[in-house]
């Protein structure tokens, strides 16, 4: 009996100490814990993971509590997001929030949004580059070498070499995009009221004609004179790297750091007519935004 009793015993001491794995509780907060103290620790942690996250991610998670909300509406997350969604650096400054550059560079709209809407045609996004000096390349050639030429000439460089050295546009980050036209235009443009009431406007500043066998395509290219040296600029003139065959139609695209070309194939032709179009941020403010149209003649 006292054997059986011993045992019995034993077996209830076992199976107190050998008790199955249960699932973590949350820590409470007890009645004299530090509600700062945790909160703190909280919006380290979050904040950390909130870099990592992508934009549709953020708002979905930004949607769930106000405390989250909090969180993701720091502009240092939005600010990591639209750089490493765009792949550039970050400027200097910027004069808005970057959740609304995020959306403004993501958003799929274009110039024809608010400007010349009869004229809005399929617009194809080539994506985001930096300028890190306020002078371009603006050419509607894709050929080497280029004969760069003082802004006094611009016209004339235009008319005669679609082609011309293009100062005092603002620097930072920039969008381009194709249609019938070459767009590109500073990330902070579509923000401005000026621009969205049709303050500011297009400036014509020259036309190109080619006929023959340089009108077999319609390019153009925007390239910072800062970095026009480095070999991915260079890349950008390599046609057999990244321009369709004869046969194919489709639009093309070259995106580098600090370069944008587009080109399009055409059918036999009379000749193309270029016109290049500058828009400044005010009487003789920056440039903000360039376009390039084409059409056969």
């Amino acid at each position: 009996l006292i054997r059986e009793k011993m045992t019995t015993g034993h077996i209830r001491k076992r199976l107190r100490s050998e008790r199955s794995i249960c699932s973590c509780k949350s820590p409470r907060l007890g009645r004299h814990t530090s509600l700062r103290s945790f909160d703190f620790y909280e919006l380290d942690v979050w904040t950390e993971i909130a870099k990592f996250l992508d934009g549709k991610s953020l708002v979905k998670l930004a949607v769930t509590c106000r405390w989250f909300h909090g969180v993701i509406m720091q502009d240092c997350v939005w600010r990591l997001a639209c750089l490493s969604h765009l792949q550039v650096p970050a400027p200097d400054r910027v004069e808005f929030k970057w959740i609304q550059l995020y959306a403004s560079a993501t958003n799929g709209s274009h110039s024809y949004s608010f400007h010349e809407k009869e004229k809005h045609l399929d617009w194809m996004r080539v994506g985001a580059f930096f300028l890190d000096s306020p002078s371009v390349i603006l050419t509607q050639r894709l050929t080497l070498p280029l004969k760069i030429m003082k802004r006094e000439q611009l016209r004339t460089m235009l008319g005669s070499n679609g082609a011309c050295l293009l100062s005092g546009l603002k620097t930072g980050i920039w969008m381009a995009g194709k249609m019938q036209t070459f767009d590109a235009r500073h990330i902070e443009l579509f923000l401005s009221e000026e621009y969205q009431n049709c303050i500011w406007v297009y400036e014509h500043i020259g036309s190109h004609v080619v006929k023959g066998e340089a009108a077999k395509a319609a390019s153009a290219a925007m390239l910072d004179l800062k970095h026009i040296s480095d070999r991915p600029t260079a890349d950008v003139f390599n046609l057999k790297l990244w321009a369709g065959r004869p046969d194919d139609f489709q639009p093309k695209a070259m995106l580098t750091l600090h370069a944008v070309a587009v080109s399009t194939n055409l059918q036999a032709n009379q000749g193309l007519l270029s016109k290049f179009y500058v828009m400044r941020a005010g009487t003789g403010g920056e440039i903000v935004s360039i376009r390039v149209s084409q059409q056969l003649l």
